[in-house]
């Protein structure tokens, strides 16, 4: 299986970019980006151009444009981005993140039923 690649925070707004709407542009992935970022042109190359050689992301030629494409599924990289979160800040203890978190959250009562109900599902899966 293809190891999930590393995504810095820039590259994380150019992949979210990128899974909401594929194949893009360059210049549409600017425009995109450009409200929340104010990224120039260059920038955005740089972004894309790592994120091709990390195997993120994949492109086609058509004519003078580049159409890049995620490689990889969002899913699989927020899955690798959270277990790298709990392995450095919570030496991969899943409770301790879970506790902070929570004492920190303010969740409404549909939110506390939700999680309620994903931990009984969790409980009754073993």
């Amino acid at each position: 299986m293809k190891k999930t690649p590393r995504i810095s925070d820039s590259e994380w707004l150019v992949m979210k970019t990128l899974w909401a709407k594929s194949p893009a542009t360059t210049v549409e992935v600017v425009e995109t980006l450009a409200p929340s970022t104010k990224w120039k042109l260059k920038t955005v190359l740089t972004l894309l151009n790592r994120l091709v050689k990390k195997g993120a992301l994949g492109f086609d030629k058509k004519g003078r444009a580049y159409h890049y494409y995620p490689m990889v599924e969002e899913a699989a990289c927020v899955r690798a981005e959270t277990r790298s979160f709990l392995r450095r800040v919570h030496s991969g203890s899943f409770k301790p993140m879970l506790a902070e978190f929570l004492g920190e959250a303010e969740l409404s009562e549909a939110e506390i039923e939700d999680l309620k109900r994903i931990l009984d599902e969790r409980g009754a899966e073993k």
